[in-house]
């Protein structure tokens, strides 16, 4: 076990982590996870165990679904308010670990509200809680953030918060944790690790030091990931766990791309999961984005790294995962159809806002119909 100092908290990585909550000081703790996963696995026991002091009190509250919902997230409040918790402890999946930085926000912060949270400027610390992230899967990378995502079921679209007042105190990367995962989990959430590297490594805010973690980050996932998904290889899944940290330091230092804005918008109108969504979009938006000098030479450079083209490494990448190849094959087309306004209008949100290559309403419907049907992005 191996702890690494950062400027504002810390990250413990190694089998046996989770042990670190050994250490911690608290007296109210409120414990935030997701579905049945944590407890079948014996991971939510191990918690309450390693917590466990005379004279203080765990809640453990679940329930959080895979995109978190505004419903979902009223309702953890609830219990932090009652509890009133000096420790606020999200084990789980990204989507238990957003939803807790949400809680905790408006936790500390009543008069905010999801009604004003995207419209007033929002507070940059935080002081009441203690907040630790343990991640149980590979691909978010939200336990080193300062951003979390949730879905508003009224007008069907996922919308981000973001500020360093949410971003977690400690995160806990137990490799032991993301052993559990079903194959189809460890893809979907592996290429969403790969998404962040690569959206982060063409964006155009790219910096000499990011550009070096997005690089490392990029080349081990595209090593590690058939062995993780397709073996369940305890040196990869660690590897892959790892990995997918770094990616998300990468992108919450420059912003990530199209992809997320598109996956933001297929995810809230059909409640796909974000991993999924942003694994069949991801080489349609590199050859898209690649149309501009500067990312195209970012790739080709990238590409000496990791053995050759690096789009075709995805596209293989994405096949040997056995992921669908377009939305064709997750959304019916009568669905897709009577969606398709808004489905292209909040693509063009969100993550779109800072692509290296600025979008039109126009293009993008060529975009949204290309990851739909399956059509090369060849105009």
């Amino acid at each position: 076990m191996k702890t690494i100092r950062l400027e504002n908290g810390g990250i413990v990585i190694g089998s046996g982590a989770l042990e670190q909550l050994k250490t911690l000081d608290y007296h109210r703790c409120v414990v935030v996870t997701g579905g049945s996963s944590m407890e079948r696995t014996g991971v939510l026991a191990r918690v309450q165990q390693y917590l466990e002091r005379e004279g203080c009190s765990v809640c453990i509250h679940s329930g959080v679904g895979a995109n978190p919902t505004t419903e979902q997230i009223e309702a953890g409040l609830a219990v932090m308010r009652r509890e009133e918790p000096d420790l606020l402890l999200a084990v789980g999946g990204g989507s238990a670990i957003d939803a807790a930085k949400i809680m905790n926000l408006f936790y500390e912060y009543p008069e905010l509200t999801f009604e004003n949270v995207g419209s007033v400027p929002l507070p940059q610390k935080r002081t009441k809680t203690m907040f630790v992230a343990v991640p149980s899967t590979s691909g978010t990378g939200t336990e080193v953030t300062a951003a979390a995502v949730y879905t508003d079921t009224v007008r069907k679209i996922k919308i981000p918060v973001r500020t360093p007042a949410i971003r977690p105190d400690l995160a806990i990367l137990d490799p032991d944790l993301p052993m559990t995962m079903p194959a189809s989990l460890a893809a979907e959430t592996g290429m969403d690790a790969l998404t962040h590297a690569i959206e982060a490594y063409v964006n155009h805010n790219l910096d000499d030091f990011t550009e070096v973690i997005c690089r490392g980050s990029i080349e081990g996932l595209l090593n590690w990931l058939p062995a993780a998904v397709n073996d369940s290889s305890p040196k990869a899944r660690e590897q892959v766990h790892y990995l997918q940290c770094m990616a998300g330091i990468s992108f919450a230092n420059v912003g990530l791309g199209m992809v997320h804005g598109i996956a933001h918008s297929f995810g809230g109108k059909f409640g796909i999961a974000h991993g999924l969504a942003n694994a069949i979009i991801l080489p349609y938006v590199m050859r898209y984005n690649s149309r501009d000098p500067k990312v195209k030479e970012k790739l080709e450079r990238l590409g000496r790294y990791t053995g050759g083209d690096v789009i075709a490494q995805v596209e293989n990448l994405r096949e040997v995962l056995h992921i669908p190849t377009c939305f064709w094959d997750v959304v019916s087309e009568e669905d897709f159809r009577s969606n398709y306004g808004p489905l292209v209008e909040y693509s063009l949100l969100t993550g779109t806002l800072a692509n290296p290559v600025s979008m039109t309403y126009p293009e993008m419907e060529k975009v949204v119909n290309a990851v739909y049907y399956g059509t090369p992005i060849d105009w």
